[in-house]
């Protein structure tokens, strides 16, 4: 706010008189303070005319100052009066707006200083500024004789009174403004959170817009206005306040933006003018002058010289705020420059769509965030948009093409999309400028993880490829040769559309599912992929002699659009790794879905037949057409002839399944078929049930058959040709058995006995123990499953435990068979098999016969843990690995995620609580050797267990921390041959690390914490005789290992464990100076907490740094670490015990010191003084820790680096020595004499 001069306004202001402004900053002001104070005149000042232009609106108008609201019955009616600051009017709507910025105006013609001291504060209290404003009129009149003054203006920070200000010109007026330093981090109004913030942002510009589209008749072109708006808000625009600079800068954009449409205005009266004045002319052609004519002519000029005014005044604001803002490091600000100059080229393309201007937006399409990229190509979409623009666009489409297309693979997704639906208009509205390659390369964004780029980029494929109509059809077609031509045609047209898509997903070679091709294409080009009909008449019709039909590999094709087709029409855009789509589906959609899947059901219930039959013996294809019944609706009631076309499907389904040489892809489709047709609530339910089951039986019988002749005697006896045939029916009872409940065939007793003689005997095929190993496992799948119907006595919960019991001893013996497959079958049927147990014990009532429990013996679950560690934590050089070769990537992945199932079966067992606790130990010492593969699974097991019991979870770490340490001693003890797979004490170190990390509230996981810290103390100092002669315990570096779970101990906790620590250890232990006790130092300091535990931590340190090797002997030294920069550590020499400290740097000279030990039972000072060195200077540092004679790293002193100490600068010395003595220390060089430092 501006305090109004002494002198009534009605007077010039005189030179160097000063206002000061005082900005409320806030964003809201209460009634009684919202005035400006210019108002504040005495009676005898104010003059009438002037109360009425006053920045007022009527009391009934005023919107609540805490919340946006709009003025209204502003003039409908008189009554009292009150003043309104243009602050406030921002917040009160445009209507608002344009009443007190027309009052404003009225003040501005009368009293134009005032007025514009009024519009200055406003833009200051827009920055949220706090600060003072201290106005001063300039000397000159003149802004050329201003130029001594502009050189001084300066933007300073005072740190002692803790203020910076800004002194500028805004002509005529040189403004101070003064505010805290602490502005930059505070929130201003444009970056307010919630919904304020967007809308100041918007009311701010409307008030601006407002303001330059009332002041444009007059007061724009008085030459005063706009040159003081325009050097204020240049000047502000560069401050380096954060506030200041966004602020303004969007005042300036949307002031250039404004002026923008006034220049547009004036455009339009010249051309209306110019227009007039050739009609006159014409009408007075033969008079030698007329006045009309002459007026014209000046209001003409008139208009161009205020055109050419305002593009003055446009280009000042360009040069003066964008070209500098345009690179702002806020990326707000060059967003919002991007946007305006964007507009500015679409309303007022005269003067700003030129390549001048143009490169700015290329350039600024490389910006790093997402939001300005994103400005650029919204901005371009409105430019290209207009035909009458495209011709000023060719250079910088020439140009920035390539970037252009380059951003459809942007990271962000908005802005590869916003590019992708540019392009697509560039496309069509400059045909030539992209070119088959383009084309090409943005065709294949139809295969693309996200869904809405999909669509566009099959959009385009469609319109150019698929969409091209079929040569002579149109001659064809209209010439109407009857309702047969017609469809003839239609035929045509859609094999031409066919063969164009199959080419292209050929010949593009991205992606082998062409579900994600369908799935892109489905908005554009639905009708042509739900034209079932003529997509089955394709396949079915022969070729004519004189045509050529489709080849093998494009009716392959046609099949996989085919089922594509229908699997997107029953259940929608839902594919895995594709993301953007609909989650929800309205009314509407879910009635279309519904209509097409009853279509889809009448139509393949009859051509499904005839398509199995035509392509029987191709079983890609055959595999394709068995997944179309698992769409058809339970009840299909429009069909006709359903009881009959479905026994014909039925019919050719189970020739399918019961042929000799089906593959297992096959058999698995034609078993989820009749899952789907034999579901009791459908109308195929009578016809295939019973077909279903006697497949099986005859399977069973043909099975028995052939474990008669090839099972002799518990010898496997069977030869190649009646293996093959064993193989077979077993393939087809499993892939039965995985979606069919066969537990009535009994299949569970018939194959046990030939897994049995596999395993023990030998001589069974790989392939038939894998076949049967799958079967038995569905078997007691099935039987977990059903055991809650069929479970009624004890006996056959007896029974039922038998038969896992059998599974579980038949798999722990495959666990050990030569084939890899077996193995993992086996591993994966026992843990599935085990957790499924689990889960049924949990659901059971206990009031109902329920299941009896059944445990895996210690011998299996070493097997499982054996299994683990050959198959799944593996490195890159072990034998188990290499032994693998991987030909290409994708195997390497295969195995990856072979690993991570297995990995992830064992942890269910671990969750469910069928393990125990300490089975996990196999799996959680890997957690950091294996983070990279598989660090989500162990986390999430880690958490799993943690929740069903903390402290057995703990004790598991502890375990594993302490098997890991003790193998890793032993192989110490044998000199490098001990077991092999050991970690290092540094890996050991950060698995502790991360294991503490896991543990997030310290006073919820208390208990668990301290358990581990006093389980660890124990395991160091079992066995420990607390004597004067005794030798440190043998696992004391452990105790490096344990400290790594003390920052999770609360203070409580820390004070009990270092009593119980202490009475672990000796007295002398405390006092002693061998390098072995220096781990326990280490965790002492850890367990501490205090300053003297700090000073003691910072040797503990350096004793880590070489115990956590613990494969060399310690180091000699006893010195802490020194940068090579300062010098190199000596060895310390025991019998003095000192360290030398030296330095050769030959631009800072060089110098020795000595440090000795002091003696512990001396009292030291508060404050401990040690040398440090910066560059070429020596410093002498006042440590400010406090040393305690009972700490053992009390008892040295070092050359150490303190980041707290007050250094005194000491002369250039070229060597030096210096001792330091119980309470004073003393120097003593060679040179130039050392300055004397108070302790």
């Amino acid at each position: 706010m501006i305090p109004d001069p002494s002198t009534p306004t009605s007077r010039p202001l005189k030179q160097n008189e000063n206002y000061a402004i005082h900005s409320a900053g806030a964003v809201s002001h209460s009634g009684d303070e919202s005035g400006n104070e210019n108002r504040r005149k005495s009676a005898r000042g104010k003059k009438r005319p002037r109360m009425c232009s006053e920045n007022t609106t009527q009391a009934g108008g005023k919107a609540s100052p805490g919340r946006p609201g709009r003025a209204g019955g502003g003039g409908g009616r008189r009554g009292r009066v009150q003043a309104v600051s243009l602050f406030e009017v921002v917040t009160m709507g445009r209507d608002a707006m344009q009443t007190v910025i027309g009052d404003w105006i009225e003040t501005y013609a009368m009293d134009r200083d005032s007025a514009l001291l009024d519009l200055i504060s406003f833009f200051i209290q827009c920055s949220g500024c706090k600060g003072v404003v201290t106005a001063e009129m300039c000397q000159s009149n003149r802004v050329q004789d201003c130029g001594d003054i502009l050189s001084k203006m300066v933007e300073k920070v005072d740190e002692e009174s803790g203020l910076q200000y800004k002194k500028f010109m805004a002509f005529p007026w040189i403004l101070t403004v003064t505010w805290p330093m602490d502005m930059d981090c505070a929130e201003y109004p444009l970056i307010q959170s919630g919904p304020y913030g967007r809308w100041f942002h918007s009311e701010f510009g409307d008030f601006v817009s407002v303001l330059v589209s009332q002041c444009q008749h007059r007061v724009v072109f008085d030459g005063y206005l706009m040159n003081a708006l325009v050097s204020l808000l240049t000047e502000l625009s560069d401050s380096c306040v954060r506030a200041f600079r966004h602020t303004c800068t969007l005042a300036a954009v949307k002031i250039l933006s404004a002026l923008v449409a006034v220049a547009l205005s004036l455009s339009t009266l010249m051309e209306n003018s110019q227009k007039l004045h050739g009609v006159e002319r014409r009408k007075t052609s033969g008079r030698q002058g007329s006045p009309r004519l002459d007026r014209m002519k000046k209001k003409i000029a008139e208009l161009q010289e205020k055109r050419l005014e305002i593009e003055s005044i446009m280009d000042t604001i360009f040069k003066g705020v964008f070209l500098k803002r345009y690179r702002d490091v806020l990326p707000e600000i060059r967003s919002m420059c991007t946007e305006e100059l964007c507009l500015w080229m679409k309303l007022y393309s005269t003067a700003f769509l030129t390549d001048s201007y143009l490169k700015y937006i290329g350039w600024m399409m490389h910006d790093k965030i997402p939001e300005v990229r994103l400005k650029c190509v919204l901005g371009l979409q409105g430019l290209y948009g207009d035909p009458l623009l495209l011709t000023k666009l060719d250079l910088f489409t020439s140009r920035f093409k390539d970037r252009l297309i380059s951003m459809t693979l942007d990271r962000d997704t908005e802005v590869a999309l916003q590019a992708m639906k540019l392009l697509i208009l560039i496309s069509k509205s400059c045909e030539e400028v992209l070119e088959e390659g383009d084309y090409q390369q943005l065709y294949r964004f139809v295969f693309s993880s996200q869904r809405p780029l999909a669509a566009l980029a099959g959009g385009l494929l469609y319109s150019r490829l698929l969409n091209a109509p079929a040569p002579g059809s149109e001659g064809q077609e209209g010439a109407g040769a009857g309702e047969a031509r017609g469809q003839d045609v239609h035929t045509e047209r859609t094999l031409v559309r066919l063969r164009a898509l199959l080419t292209f997903y050929m010949q593009s070679e991205l992606h082998k599912h062409v579900v994600y091709l369908v799935d892109g294409l489905w908005d554009c080009a639905g009708d042509l992929l739900k034209d079932w009909p003529t997509l089955t008449h394709v396949l079915l019709q022969e070729a004519p002699p004189q045509c050529t039909g489709l080849t093998e590999a494009e009716q392959a094709g046609v099949v996989e659009v085919l089922v594509a087709s229908v699997r997107q029409a029953a259940e929608g855009p839902s594919l895995v790794g594709r993301s953007g789509g609909k989650k929800i589906s309205n009314a509407k959609e879910r009635k279309s879905q519904s209509d097409d899947c009853a279509k889809l059901t009448q139509q393949f219930l009859t051509t499904l037949p005839k398509l199995l039959s035509k392509f029987a013996g191709r079983w890609d294809a055959i595999a394709s057409l068995m997944k179309i019944p698992q769409f058809f609706v339970p009840e299909c009631l429009t069909a006709e002839n359903t009881q009959a076309a479905s026994e014909e499907l039925i019919r050719e389904m189970g020739a399918v399944a019961d042929h000799p040489s089906a593959p297992p892809a096959v058999l698995e489709a034609v078993s989820r078929a009749y899952l789907r047709l034999c579901g009791e609530d459908t109308a195929w339910h009578p016809a295939a049930r019973p077909a279903r089951d006697a497949l099986v039986q005859r399977w069973k019988d043909r099975l028995i058959s052939q474990l008669g002749v090839g099972l002799k005697e518990d010898t496997f006896c069977a030869d190649n040709d009646q293996t093959g045939e064993m193989l077979s029916t077993l393939r087809k009872l499993r892939a039965f058995y995985n979606c069919h409940d066969l537990s009535q065939w009994d299949l569970f007793e018939l194959l046990s006995p030939l897994l049995s003689v596999g395993c023990l005997q030998g001589g069974v095929p790989p392939e038939v123990i894998l076949e049967v190993l799958q079967c038995l496992f569905h078997a007691v799948l099935w039987n977990l499953h059903t055991s809650g119907r069929t479970l009624t006595s004890r006996d056959k919960a007896v029974a039922q435990r038998q038969q896992l019991s059998a599974f579980c001893e038949t798999s722990y013996r495959c666990l050990s068979h030569a084939d890899a497959a077996v193995k993992e079958q086996a591993f994966l049927g026992v843990c599935d098999v085990l957790a499924a147990h689990s889960y049924q014990l949990n659901v059971w009532e206990p009031a109902s016969c329920g299941p009896l429990l059944y445990t895996p013996g210690p011998r299996l679950q070493r097997a499982l843990q054996a299994f683990l560690l050959e198959q799944v934590f593996v490195g890159p050089d072990s034998d188990a690995h290499s032994r693998v070769c991987l030909a290409s990537e994708g195997e390497g992945q295969e195995d990856h995620q072979k690993r991570r199932t297995l990995l992830a079966a064992y942890c269910k067992l671990l969750v469910h609580g069928v393990l125990e606790m300490s089975s996990a130990s196999v799996v959680f010492t890997h957690y950091t050797k294996y983070y990279n593969d598989f660090g989500d699974i162990i986390k999430e097991t880690l958490y799993r267990t943690r929740q069903t019991d903390k402290i057995g979870s703990a004790r598991t770490l502890l375990l594993c921390l302490q098997e890991l340490y003790v193998l890793l001693k032993q192989e110490q003890r044998c000199g490098g041959g001990g077991p092999p797979g050991v970690q290092t004490f540094t890996s050991i170190k950060e698995l502790a690390r991360r294991f503490a990390l896991t543990f997030g509230d310290p006073a919820k996981f208390r208990e668990s914490v301290t358990m581990i810290h006093r389980s660890g103390i124990e395991f160091v100092f079992s066995g420990f005789v607390q004597s004067p002669d005794a030798t440190c315990p043998p696992y004391l570096t452990y105790l490096t290992v344990l400290s790594e779970f003390s920052s999770k101990l609360l203070k409580p906790d820390k004070k009990t464990l270092f009593c119980f620590l202490q009475r672990q250890t000796a007295d002398h232990v405390v006092h002693s100076r061998e390098d072995c006790w220096q781990p326990l130092v280490y965790y002492r300091a850890s367990l501490l907490a205090t300053a003297a535990a700090a000073a003691a931590g910072g040797e503990g340190e350096d004793v880590a740094s070489y115990v956590s090797s613990d494969r060399r002997p310690p180091p000699p030294s006893r010195s802490p670490n020194v940068n090579k920069q300062q010098g190199q550590v000596s060895p310390v020499d025991s019998r003095s015990n000192r360290a030398s400290v030296s330095s050769s740097d030959t631009t800072s000279g060089s110098f020795h010191l000595d440090v000795c030990w002091i003696d512990p039972s001396t009292s030291l000072p508060s404050g401990l003084c040690v040398l440090k060195r910066t560059g070429a200077d020596l410093y002498l540092c006042a440590s400010q820790s406090s040393f305690r004679p009972d700490s053992t790293a009390s008892q040295r002193t070092g050359v150490r680096r303190d980041r707290r100490p007050s250094p005194r600068k000491l002369k250039r010395t070229t060597a030096a020595t210096v001792t330091e003595e119980p309470h004073h220390v003393m120097g003593k060089e060679t040179g130039d004499e050392l300055v004397e430092v108070d302790p």
